[in-house]
């Protein structure tokens, strides 16, 4: 997969945009080096991912609501999903990022990952952020560093190292915060179970004309309570969500089939137009589709040569 580009795309209510990794690998790794000027601080931003940030060099000071922490090299700092922060270095520092999905570490919210750990984890309203120091934790920082080296020299089989790597950094976490969270936090609730029925009908629909007054239907709710349980879960309108997947559905199948037309994919993920699907699909890739197809279909050629050559590729 390899690294991501850096540059932050926030909305009005500074909400970063632009998806990490991909569906089926919900994971983008990134590194940058920082100075001190005004221009190269990380503004205010959240996401609906989780993120790791590690210093491999230099230093930085890094503000959550509330906090403000100084990390030094070889440090890394969790910050929990939904959570604003933001960064300057001091005076300079070079810095390497995971951002993930809960869903690549529990595979479902019906999961035992989910229920038992990470939903009740990152649900948890004294996780907004963790630091974790070098050489005084368990091995964590080297987790970090383990994941990361996987992913970004896209070597054979990294998903599992990735994937299992970020699975021992939340475990120790959830082991931080486990007197903290309630027996009723780890049951599934209500919105739980609400939104878990939208999304899927969300995820098995969404080439139709689907509107919002359909994803509250299946949950058999209003659409005002529809509203209301999306913004409580995952911090997104029913609507805002729908797109998103669209989009994210519309960038797979760019590189997957490179004789499929914009116009083609356009249809095949719901839009009424492909000057539509481009509009929105810019809006969060910062790219048109036709753009995001020549940058990132050449990588991924190139990685499907390699795999070959190294007789690991399978359709």
């Amino acid at each position: 997969m390899g690294i991501q580009k850096c540059g932050l795309n926030i909305d009005r209510v500074y909400k970063e945009l632009q998806p990490h990794g991909t569906l089926d690998f919900p994971c983008g790794a990134y590194a940058e080096k920082y100075s001190d000027k005004p221009e190269q601080a990380i503004p205010w931003h959240w996401h609906e991912e989780l993120e790791i940030t590690y210093v491999k060099n230099g230093k930085i000071k890094l503000q959550i609501p509330s906090k403000t922490y100084f990390l030094e090299k070889g440090d890394c700092f969790v910050i929990n999903s939904n959570i604003l922060h933001c960064a300057i270095a001091e005076p300079q520092c070079e810095l390497q990022s995971l951002v993930f999905h809960s869903t690549l570490i529990t595979g479902s919210n019906g999961s035992v990952f989910a229920t038992k750990y990470l939903l009740p984890l990152i649900s948890q309203t004294t996780f907004d952020g963790y630091l974790l120091k070098k050489d005084t934790t368990g091995g964590e920082t080297d987790c970090f560093v383990n994941a990361f080296e996987a992913l970004a020299q896209d070597a054979p089989g990294f998903e599992f190292t990735v994937r299992e790597n970020l699975s021992r950094i939340c475990y120790f976490l959830y082991m931080k915060f486990e007197r903290e969270i309630s027996v009723e936090e780890m049951g599934m609730n209500q919105d739980n179970l609400r939104i878990r029925k939208m999304l899927d009908f969300i995820h098995s629909r969404f080439t139709d004309a689907i509107v919002l007054s359909d994803i509250a239907k299946a949950a058999d709710i209003g659409e005002r309570e529809c509203l209301r349980c999306f913004q409580r879960t995952i911090q997104l309108s029913p609507i805002q969500y729908l797109l998103k997947y669209r989009v994210m559905q519309g960038a797979d199948m760019l590189l997957k089939d490179p004789s499929v037309s914009v116009s083609e994919i356009a249809a095949l993920c719901g839009f009424d137009s492909p000057s539509n699907f481009s509009k929105i699909f810019k809006r969060f890739y910062n790219n048109s589709p036709r753009e995001y197809r020549k940058e990132y279909g050449k990588l991924k050629q190139v990685k499907d040569l390699q795999m070959l050559s190294e007789g690991i590729y399978c359709k």
